[in-house]
């Protein structure tokens, strides 16, 4: 099982390098300032930080290994992506004045990047911390 401080890097981290690649992204791909978009990007990776605590940690219940699947990680990556989706989808419609239905596709474009990155960005950190583990430096 990994500790809070654990997941809390693992969040921290993670969040750190989307917003570094999806706020200039989503200002070019949606024609809106950085600085909109940049707040907004850091409102949803606010909440994305939060849901990602909740969502790991009952996923570390669930699935209490180091060494998951391709299809374990994929439900890890999805259930975390969905979750998000339904929570922000309004706000993000709200906030650059467009309808749900543009909303969901701009959405659905950032949540496939996130699964891919999610997919990759977990497994290296797990084997970072196997390795780390292995040697005896962290729990």
């Amino acid at each position: 099982m990994r500790s809070w401080q654990e997941r809390v890097t693992h969040t921290l981290l993670f969040e750190t390098g989307g917003l570094i690649m999806v706020t200039p992204l989503a200002s070019w791909l949606t024609g809106h300032g950085m600085g909109k978009i940049g707040l907004l990007a850091l409102g949803l990776a606010t909440a994305a930080m939060l849901w990602n605590l909740v969502w790991n940690r009952l996923f570390d219940i669930w699935v209490p290994t180091r060494r998951r699947s391709l299809m374990q990680r994929a439900a890890q990556a999805g259930g975390f992506e969905l979750g998000l989706l339904t929570m922000t989808l309004p706000v993000v419609a709200w906030w650059l004045s467009i309808g749900l239905v543009e909303a969901f596709w701009l959405d659905f474009g950032f949540m496939v990047f996130f699964l891919i990155y999610a997919m990759i960005f977990n497994t290296l950190f797990d084997w970072i911390m196997r390795q780390r583990l292995a040697r005896g430096k962290g729990q």
